[in-house]
């Protein structure tokens, strides 16, 4: 298989098809409200939207995500209408009362990819302040049984924060036992409702990624991290150190690295094309613009997928093709999307840089 090029299209596609949800998780990008905003896309916008998305050509996933992607009825409209146009299509849903057993059922029967929950704590206590609402440990947990009763491919996500952090021993436990295909380990960001004093340090970040190396190499399901590019590094390194040919990928092949706006971007409610979620800078509109000429042109988007313009360590660093640091992460903390990721503990050898 050729790999893709990412100045051409996307691998993933994250389109937030509302940001009303009935929770108030203290980490939401979206600081999410409990109600529709009046200028969502259309159903009909909607569906150009995923006309656009299947001329890109490369039959991307398109992850409907949101808020609560549920609190839209025509949810289900949008995932048919992507099946249709032969996308991957996967859903990621709140654990709210939304999620019924016929519905998972129906999802089933029209061919979704996956769908995902976040799980956020091995303990009801710490899930529960998380999201923000009693009973959500509860809840989650019956929604991750019904999925694999319905027969779905199931992702679990977990956001790595000082909350989890003590927990996440337990928590690989209990979604290696949950049926899940997939543990995706989000490495916070402050944006949104997301606070910097939540984040774990980098040498914290650093002694996870090699946990979760190891880990990766017994664990009966996938391990993948998102907003976590130095795992990337990390797993290089470790490969190297026992003599393996080093590779960017948990499966031990070459494959080709993401990062915010190289590979990944992101439609939110209102139209907004972003490098992703968690970097919050418009670079179109697809009320006015067609998707694929926004990612291949937009100058944020040929920005960062140009790794000679990072600056500061992430500039110098040799992993820097395979990992680039996340974008979103040096924004948020620098105001400026280029410079170095704050969270990675790596010094390039020979380098000295003023931090």
């Amino acid at each position: 298989m050729m790999p893709q090029d990412f100045k051409q299209a996307p691998m993933v596609i994250f389109w937030e098809i509302t940001r009303a949800c009935a929770l108030v998780c203290r980490h939401c990008r979206a600081q999410a409200q409990p109600k529709r905003h009046p200028l969502e896309l259309t159903t009909q916008e909607g569906f150009r939207l995923l006309d656009q998305m299947a001329e890109l050509g490369n039959r991307p996933i398109v992850i409907i995500t949101g808020g609560d992607a549920l609190m839209r009825r025509d949810v289900f409209d949008f995932i048919s209408y992507g099946l249709s146009k032969e996308l991957i299509v996967s859903l990621s849903p709140s654990a709210t009362a939304l999620v019924r057993p016929e519905t998972l059922r129906w999802l089933k029967e029209a061919g979704l990819s996956r769908i995902s929950f976040s799980l956020d704590g091995a303990r009801p206590e710490t899930h529960d302040a998380f999201r923000g609402v009693d009973g959500a440990f509860q809840r989650t947990q019956e929604c991750i049984a019904d999925s694999i009763e319905a027969g779905l491919s199931l992702q679990i996500n977990t956001t790595v924060t000082r909350h989890s952090l003590p927990e996440l021993a337990a928590l690989a436990e209990m979604v290696q036992g949950s049926g899940a295909v997939l543990w995706d380990l989000f490495f916070l960001v402050p944006t949104g409702r997301a606070l910097r004093d939540d984040m774990v340090s980098p040498q914290e970040h650093e002694q996870v990624f090699n946990w979760l190396y190891d880990l990766s190499q017994r664990s009966p399901i996938a391990v993948r991290t998102t907003l976590g590019q130095p795992y990337r590094r990390v797993m290089m390194q470790r490969q190297q150190a026992a003599g393996k040919q080093a590779t960017s990928s948990p499966a031990g092949h070459p494959m080709p690295s993401t990062n915010d706006g190289k590979g990944v971007c992101f439609i939110s409610h209102i139209g907004e094309v972003q490098p992703s979620g968690f970097l919050p800078i418009s670079a179109g509109n697809v009320r006015t613009g067609h998707l694929g000429e926004i990612y291949r042109h937009a100058p944020v988007f040929q920005e960062l997928r140009n790794p000679r313009l990072l600056k500061g360590k992430c500039g110098v660093c040799p992993f820097n093709e395979v990992c680039g640091g996340c974008r979103a992460r040096a924004y948020a903390m620098t105001g400026d999307y280029l410079e170095a990721d704050p969270i990675c503990a790596f010094q390039p050898q020979g380098v000295l840089i003023s931090e």
